[in-house]
């Protein structure tokens, strides 16, 4: 089974296990004022670890959920086992399970799944960018005029107050805003020409891991910027490549 097989086949049975559970009163483990951890979080990346590392014994895995394998390995799967954890909790159904293979520092591998809508979106280095095994490219529109757009506003106060302010220069010249509760599918919308933009000043790497290798083997473009003082925290602006979305910062 290929890198790429392996992560699609360990994607799917975490979500089946979110879609199995979705709806049901889900355990939560921790709380905060803009953030919600769940039981099923834990549940769901324990399954990923298993299939991956079963696979793979002599890998690392790097997880929202904590770290697992041999981690001076040159191989890491970067997982986010449910993204939009906060949705999933309130009943809306849009979240998805991230898995990313890096290699000597390099995305190779990128899986995006929505269990509910049953679309999986996949990449690997050299190949192309497919959903549901159908090959997709990022949009051509050029003109903000024209275009939806993806702010995230964070969890901590500055980056709200960044994400708000962004929120409200781009709605000046987009057709449409949205804040839509989960950066991997926002990727994955971009890649796929749904969306044209993402744009957020604090976001975890497991959140866009996957999502990077996609939207960029689809035609986008992807800007990173380690946020100070925080372990893989990024700066994201994605884009399909043609807006000038510098202008919104």
């Amino acid at each position: 089974m290929t890198d790429l097989d392996l992560a699609t086949h360990a994607a799917l049975a975490a979500g089946k296990l979110l879609h199995e559970n979705f709806g049901g009163d889900a355990v939560v483990d921790e709380a905060t004022h803009h953030d919600i951890k769940l039981a099923l979080d834990k549940q769901a990346q324990a399954l990923i670890t298993d299939i991956l590392l079963g696979a793979r014994p002599g890998d690392a895995l790097y997880g929202e959920e904590g770290m697992a394998g041999d981690q001076d390995s040159a191989r890491q799967w970067i997982v986010d086992p449910i993204d939009g954890t906060v949705n999933f909790f309130y009943g809306i159904p849009h979240f998805c399970v991230s898995i990313a293979l890096r290699v000597a520092g390099e995305m190779v591998v990128g899986v995006i799944h929505d269990p509910m809508v049953g679309e999986t979106w996949t990449v690997g280095k050299g190949g192309p960018a497919l959903l549901n095994g159908r090959p997709i490219h990022a949009s051509q529109r050029d003109n903000f005029a024209d275009s939806i757009l993806f702010v995230g506003c964070g969890k901590d106060e500055e980056a709200l107050r960044t994400g708000i302010e962004r929120f409200h220069r781009a709605s000046l010249r987009a057709r449409k805003m949205r804040m839509m509760g989960s950066a991997a599918l926002g990727m994955a919308y971009i890649a796929c020409g749904r969306l044209d933009a993402y744009i957020e000043s604090h976001i975890s790497l497991w959140d866009i891991a996957a999502g990077q290798l996609l939207v960029e083997t689809a035609g986008g473009k992807v800007e990173l910027t380690a946020v100070p003082g925080h372990a893989d925290a990024w700066s994201i602006v994605a884009s399909n490549g043609r807006l000038p979305v510098a202008e919104l910062l």
